[in-house]
């Protein structure tokens, strides 16, 4: 279905706002996809805060022109899905992972802070973990000094404790 003139700058303009608050721009083909498996992974997308969106390539161009997404250009060629995320690794994730369960996705490329991707570096940007999960191995890093010295204060408050009751000289058995 074709677009009038008025649609097509409509699209330009939501996606230019959508790749203006995003980190990272994640491009598969989808080509063999059922609009099941579409769904799911829309679904899947709408879940991690991913703008997921089918897009004719030249509307996407024009929309990334002047952004960090422009080095991604070269990569928007044939039937391809477009995943933007203000976080700088759901996009990647939720198309690296639907891809491992459904070889007809197909992830070729994207860009992340100014640099284009291919298909291996989406595949690495995938593998790093949320931020979620950043923040709380930092906290467990930053709890663990802490556990370790309360652990010895109070194996040392034992012993002075435990230690008192050995050294104090026994009764002498009655005769």
């Amino acid at each position: 279905m074709s677009l009038n003139r008025n649609e097509k700058a409509a699209v330009v303009t939501d996606v230019s706002a959508q790749a203006a608050r995003s980190q990272t721009l994640a491009l598969a083909e989808y080509r063999g996809l059922t609009v099941a498996h579409l769904d799911t992974l829309r679904r899947q997308a709408r879940d991690k805060g991913v703008y997921l969106h089918v897009l004719k390539n030249t509307l996407a161009r024009r929309a990334v022109t002047g952004t960090p997404f422009e080095v991604a250009s070269d990569a928007m060629v044939g039937p391809l899905i477009y995943g933007f995320s203000e976080d700088a690794v759901a996009a990647a994730k939720v198309i690296a992972d639907f891809a491992k369960g459904n070889d007809k996705l197909v992830i070729k490329g994207g860009a992340y802070a100014g640099k284009a991707l291919n298909a291996d570096g989406v595949k690495a940007l995938a593998a790093i973990p949320s931020r979620e999960v950043l923040i709380a191995q930092v906290a467990g890093l930053l709890k663990s000094p802490i556990q370790r010295m309360a652990g010895v204060l109070a194996a040392v408050a034992e012993k002075k404790g435990g230690g008192a009751e050995a050294a104090a000289p026994a009764e002498a058995p009655a005769a």
